[in-house]
């Protein structure tokens, strides 16, 4: 399992990482070079005494830091990093002057130059050491705080996007092909009768569900692929009522690879054909075309038939409402829905898109 904010790295890696190594020689370099105007010997000399007192002090802090792995609950684990931290000055301070000593020599404690010394390393070790653990564990504590923080923010997100997807799938499946019962009915009465044009529709219809069917669930799609479904759609509804409706398609070849929630277009069209066309005696004519300009698309599609009857786009159904919402799934504020009457009569519907390229 990868390590995570609350699951630090266990072992040597964690007790020997490259950033806690560069902070301790940083840090010991400063300590030594801060001393060196009060040391009476050699300045390389202080300034390996303060890298070691460090490097053990940061072997001590990784230690409590991984052991033991269970402490009693009246003792914080921070606490116990700091006394590890403190504990180990003034041994190994100890050790360095013990080791120091030449052979014959009085030890440091009888010479009142080296005890100075001795004194001046582990007062200020004792001193800076345990500060720099506190703060070192507070950075540690921000950083995991943050950690934490972003992977609930991605969390989050992801969960978000989830729930959109699975709302807009949901819309989709609410997309009822009713002229398809209406067709299959039409089909019926035109077999019955020995009509030759029953087979021209159900052709229509086979090539319309070929176009149709796989898409429902996708969660985009393109205006190229919409225009093919348009156009399915349409020669079914001609066949359907031939002296009734007209129409005409055009787009630009910019538009084709453009990407648009399945059924966006189809839906303006249906609802043309449904609450416009197919109620007026006359019929009427329905016109799509969609545009590119200035990184926005255009898509509108005007029908003369009998327009709204209630005078706002209640009247055509829970269509119009549910495409509305998938857009604003899918493009947030960028994507605009515009309904207004069509003169003398009939519907325009204008629909204001992003040109985002669909991902291949």
């Amino acid at each position: 399992m990868s390590p995570t904010p609350t699951s630090p790295r266990r072992g040597l890696a964690q007790l020997f990482n490259r950033r806690r190594l560069i902070a301790v020689f940083v840090l010991s370099m400063l300590w030594g070079l801060l001393l060196s105007s009060v040391w009476k010997s050699g300045t390389f000399g202080l300034l390996q005494r303060t890298l070691l007192i460090g490097t053990v002090a940061m072997i001590a802090f990784g230690l409590a830091e991984q052991w033991p792995r269970h402490l009693p609950r009246w003792i914080a684990r921070w606490v116990l990093q700091v006394v590890a931290v403190a504990a180990v000055i003034l041994p190994t301070v100890a050790f360095i002057y013990l080791a120091s000593t030449p052979q014959g020599a009085p030890p440091f404690w009888k010479d009142s130059d080296r005890l100075g010394g001795f004194g001046t390393l582990a007062v200020t070790g004792l001193l800076f050491a345990p500060w720099v653990a506190v703060t070192a564990l507070v950075r540690q504590r921000d950083s995991i705080m943050r950690h934490q923080t972003l992977a609930f923010q991605l969390e989050r997100s992801e969960l978000e996007r989830r729930a959109v997807d699975a709302r807009l799938r949901l819309l989709q499946a609410q997309i009822e092909p009713h002229f398809i019962f209406n067709t299959l009915a039409n089909v019926r009465e035109l077999v019955d009768s020995g009509s030759s044009q029953a087979s021209e529709v159900l052709a229509s219809l086979i090539a319309y569900l070929r176009a149709a069917v796989p898409r429902i669930n996708d969660p985009a799609t393109t205006l190229g692929q919409e225009f093919d479904l348009v156009r399915a759609y349409l020669e079914l509804m001609q066949m359907r009522m031939p002296d009734r409706l007209q129409y005409s398609l055009q787009a630009d070849a910019t538009a084709h690879n453009l990407r648009c929630p399945p059924m966006t277009l189809l839906t303006l069209v249906e609802n043309a054909v449904k609450h416009g066309i197919d109620p007026s005696e006359d019929g009427g004519r329905i016109d799509i075309s969609v545009r590119v300009a200035n990184d926005r698309c255009h898509a509108r599609v005007v029908d003369t038939g009998i327009g709204l009857q209630s005078g706002s786009d209640s009247s055509l159904g829970t269509g119009i409402a549910a495409l509305r919402e998938r857009l604003q799934l899918t493009f947030g504020a960028e994507a605009e829905l515009v309904l207004a009457p069509n003169q003398p009569q009939g519907l325009c519907a204008d629909l204001y898109l992003p040109a985002w390229r669909q991902r291949p």
